[in-house]
C-alpha cells in the first residue's frame, strides 16, 4: 500500500461516526466529503443537508453512490484527506442497482482501491450484524455482506475505531 493512512470508523446508527470523521479530518488543509446518499425521500434528502451544513464551505463534496472504486482512484495526492459516508450506503446501492451478486466482486474492487489509496481516507460504515436476525433472505445476504465489507476494509486500514455513543474505542492502531 502507499504511503495513505485509512482509519475506518465503525458503530451502530446514530452513534457519532460521522461527526467523528470530520474531527479526525479538522487539521488538513483541504477536505473532500464523498457522499453515498441518495435523497430517495424526504428523511433523506433532510440528512444529507444536515451532513452538508455540519461540513461547512471548506469542504469539497463528491457525490459518488456507486462508483465509489472509481472515484477514489481520481483523487489526486494533494495534501487532502477524504471522508467517505458511507460504505453500508454504498453497499445497500449496489444491492439495489447491481443485485446482491455483485456484491462480492464489488467489494473486492473496493479493497483493491484502498490499496491503490493516494491520500488519507476516513471511512465510516455500521455494524448490522448485532440486532436480531433479519426474517428475509434478502436482508440476511445485506447483513452477511456488510460483515464482509467491514471486516475487508478492517484488515487493510491503518486504524480502526468502534464508536459507541459518541465515544470511540480504538481496536486496531494509535491513539490520536
Amino acid at each position: 500500500m502507499s504511503g495513505a493512512r485509512i482509519t475506518l470508523l465503525t458503530g451502530g446508527a446514530r452513534c457519532g461516526k460521522s461527526r467523528r470523521a470530520l474531527a479526525l479530518a479538522e487539521s488538513y488543509a483541504r477536505k473532500t466529503y464523498v457522499a453515498t446518499a441518495q435523497p430517495i425521500d424526504d428523511e433523506m434528502a433532510e440528512r444529507i443537508m444536515t451532513h452538508r451544513s455540519e461540513r461547512g464551505v471548506e469542504w469539497e463534496t463528491i457525490e459518488s453512490p456507486l462508483a465509489l472504486p472509481e472515484t477514489l482512484f481520481q483523487l489526486k495526492d494533494d495534501g487532502r484527506v477524504a471522508v467517505v459516508d458511507c460504505l453500508t450506503v454504498w453497499l445497500g446501492n449496489v444491492f439495489h442497482y447491481e443485485g446482491a451478486g455483485a456484491a462480492d466482486a464489488r467489494i473486492s474492487e473496493f479493497v483493491r482501491a484502498l490499496d491503490g489509496a493516494r491520500i488519507d481516507l476516513i471511512l465510516v460504515t455500521n455494524e448490522v450484524g448485532w440486532g436480531i436476525v433479519p426474517d428475509n433472505a434478502s436482508a440476511r445476504d445485506f447483513r452477511d455482506a456488510a460483515g464482509r465489507l467491514n471486516q475487508d476494509v478492517a484488515r487493510v486500514a491503518d486504524r480502526v475505531e468502534l464508536l459507541i455513543a459518541g465515544i470511540p474505542m480504538i481496536l486496531k492502531g494509535e491513539k490520536r
